[in-house]
């Protein structure tokens, strides 16, 4: 069967690297100890979690301003154990120099008014939480500055793999998602979750179907081109985009687990074309590199990790903490491939306004009615994404079937083309 032509169906992962590159090249350590306009401003930053998988958890830090003057930016610094990194981040630039993170206010976010907060969030990848906070030279908990110096190491710009649109969110969860262990959904039914590995398999043919018009996800490692939707090469088992910062990390921690691979050379150039749509200093060698890359074990395992790192495990357990089903948790992780960790949230947020999760005492249906209903919304202020067949006709065919644990078998229609597992 020959696939029909790529449609436009592609994340809406922003690239915010190039920003945080701009504003930190040349810099070296002025970002470290940024102090407010005014010294009667007092900020605090209080980090919890969100979520929690074992392997990995999402977090935020709450900045408030517990001051009589304006706070006009912020800088949170912290240090993460040996073993745990951050992966993908919201809301925040930032730099890294070995073990010591620097988030810095962003342009809509920098302001915070005495008694008002603001928060970032990013995804932990390990098991190690925040030590050392500061924020603005000063302890995250409030009073004086420590008394040993900060890192005078230059920093290195840490590009994100998922980043929200290029403007900020309007509106925030209008209640604070639970920040206890994760719920484990166990439906009446005897249903298994999206984690249970053979769930797993059908999401990823599910999500194949979308990016890649095939059931065969595992044929994907090696799919490279560009689809000209401004966000550069699209490639691999979910779409990584040298736009949009996640295929850098991705070639990044390859580099890592394998030096000396055939893409490691293009480290410099994917640097400098993320967030663009550039292919500078790649071509014309990049996809035939890319191809070869694939064939090594290593390289396909490292797509899965950064798959389930940045999108798949952050979303099923915040869907699980939300107390919503495997057809829920699919949803999640769906909206995550296209629009980033952080557009999911941004989602959610949207449907909090019209309906409650399970976990907040709300029907299960109605919740990802909502949800489906602001997703759709956010799909179709892009172009590129106004085919919305991935919600249309496949997850809304399942939820007014009732198969709320995605059990198979399934039909469904991606681009006017026919699907079935099971």
């Amino acid at each position: 069967m020959t696939s029909p032509a790529r449609n436009p169906r592609r994340r809406a992962r922003t690239a915010v690297a190039a920003v945080a590159a701009a504003l930190t090249v040349g810099a070296g350590v002025a970002v470290v100890g940024l102090l407010p306009a005014s010294a009667a401003a007092a900020p605090t930053a209080t980090f919890s979690k969100d979520s929690d998988w074992g392997s990995g958890w999402t977090g935020r830090y709450t900045i408030r301003n517990t001051g009589d003057q304006a706070v006009t930016s912020w800088t949170v610094e912290f240090e993460l154990p040996a073993g745990t990194t951050v992966g993908s981040y919201w809301d925040a630039l930032l730099t890294t120099s070995g073990r010591r993170h620097t988030f810095t206010n962003r342009s809509w976010n920098g302001a915070v008014a005495p008694g008002a907060s603001v928060t970032f969030g990013f995804l932990g990848i390990g098991t190690g939480v925040p030590a050392g906070c500061t924020i603005n030279g000063a302890p995250c908990g409030g009073g004086s500055a420590p008394t040993t110096a900060p890192t005078t190491t230059r920093p290195t710009t840490a590009a994100p793999t998922t980043a929200p649109t290029t403007r900020p969110p309007t509106t925030a969860p209008t209640t604070r998602p639970p920040t206890g262990p994760p719920v484990t959904t166990q439906p009446p039914t005897g249903g298994r979750n999206l984690d249970d590995p053979a769930k797993k398999d059908v999401a990823m043919q599910i999500v194949s179907t979308a990016e890649n018009s095939s059931l065969n996800w595992r044929a994907q490692f090696a799919y490279i081109e560009d689809i000209r939707d401004g966000r550069g090469y699209t490639a691999g088992i979910i779409g990584f985009c040298s736009g949009t910062s996640d295929m850098l990390q991705l070639v990044e921690n390859y580099t890592r687990v394998s030096p000396g691979n055939v893409l490691a050379k293009y480290l410099p150039a994917l640097r400098r074309v993320n967030g663009t749509a550039s292919h500078d200093g790649l071509d014309p060698d990049y996809p035939a590199d890319w191809r070869a890359a694939a064939q090594d074990p290593v390289f396909q395992r490292q797509q899965e990790t950064e798959r389930d790192n940045e999108y798949f495990n952050p979303s099923v357990s915040r869907a699980k903490q939300d107390g919503v089903r495997a057809l829920g948790q699919f949803a999640y992780y769906d909206a995550a491939v296209m629009h980033g960790y952080s557009g999911m949230q941004s989602i959610r947020a949207a449907a909090l306004r019209t309906a409650k999760p399970p976990a907040q005492g709300g029907d299960e249906t109605a919740w990802l009615t909502a949800f489906f209903d602001a997703r759709v919304v956010e799909m179709k202020k892009e172009e590129a994404h106004s085919d919305t067949s991935r919600v249309d006709t496949a997850q809304r065919v399942w939820l007014r079937q009732g198969n709320l644990d995605l059990n198979t078998p399934l039909a469904w229609t991606m681009y006017g083309e026919g699907f079935r597992i099971g």
